[in-house]
């Protein structure tokens, strides 16, 4: 593939070491796209699990992602001002520095935009889990809303980086699990987000000149896999499905999976293997 592009979407040094690992193994790439409010170090297990199967990880961050999720609590605005064109654009030069054309995984806006980049055909195969809606995708349940409520009451929170407070990150993504998991997925995952995805997304279907849209008919989408979660509040199934809709009008393969009793935090909580072993035979069909 070709070498990164310059100005904002530049590979940072981390990444560099990351796709240099990549290009100098024989396995097949396998790229990870986080959402909204957590790190790439929320892959870390996931790294491990691919990597025990054959793969080689490459995590990248959004646009100036802090290292720890202590140092982005410390410096929340570091995420304001990022929009999904601003890291499609960053995740896209990463992958055009590696050798090979990868696998891409993300979750919730990194399901969207695991869609934007096999849609660009940089996919060899995707999977997007509980992915946030693009242009054409109607549904809006009520759940979404109140999910996205601690973004979208305050224009303002346009242009900032927006915490989630514990209750907040309770309903929109720790639903399924005990109080006892959930504090702990809060404190070791939650960091500030953009605000700016948030509005771009819920605003796509009024706006033609969106960031937030995909081309689902690229003929060099590859095969593509979306999960949902039953209990998600965030990206409840409805969602999911239109996404599903959309995409299986591609002449790739695309299909959809319901994983039972899981809320949005199904790729950080106690279940995360039994979702990544979904993922991970979807894919191996296509080694």
């Amino acid at each position: 593939m070709s070498t990164a592009t310059s100005g904002p979407a530049t590979v940072t040094e981390y990444e560099a070491e990351q796709v240099t690992r990549a290009n100098a193994s024989a396995a097949q790439p396998v790229v990870f796209v986080h959402g909204l409010w957590l790190l790439p170090s929320s892959w870390e297990p996931w790294a491990r699990h691919f990597e025990d199967a054959g793969y080689v990880a490459v995590s990248p961050g959004w646009p100036d992602d802090p290292e720890t999720v202590a140092d982005a609590n410390a410096d929340p605005e570091v995420f304001a001002r990022k929009g999904v064109g601003d890291v499609a654009d960053h995740f896209e030069a990463v992958i055009r520095t590696l050798d090979r054309k990868p696998v891409v995984i993300g979750h919730s806006f990194g399901g969207l935009l695991t869609q934007i980049l096999a849609g660009r055909g940089l996919a060899h195969a995707s999977v997007a889990i509980s992915p946030a809606p693009f242009r054409g995708v109607l549904p809006l349940p009520l759940s979404a809303l109140r999910a996205g409520s601690p973004v979208l009451k305050s224009p303002a929170n346009y242009n900032r980086a927006v915490p989630l407070t514990y209750e907040q990150f309770r309903y929109s993504f720790a639903n399924a699990v005990d109080e006892e998991e959930a504090k702990r997925l809060y404190e070791s995952c939650s960091v500030p987000g953009p605000g700016k995805p948030i509005f771009q997304a819920a605003s796509a279907n009024l706006n033609p000149w969106t960031e937030a849209k995909v081309d689902t008919k690229s003929p060099e989408r590859g095969p593509m896999l979306i999960i949902a979660a039953t209990e998600d509040h965030t990206v409840p199934p409805a969602i999911a499905k239109a996404s599903f809709e959309k995409q299986e009008k591609n002449p790739g393969v695309t299909e959809y999976v319901e994983i039972e009793g899981r809320g949005h935090a199904l790729t950080i909580d106690h279940g995360w293997q039994d979702v990544a072993d979904t993922a991970l035979a979807f894919l191996r069909r296509f080694d």
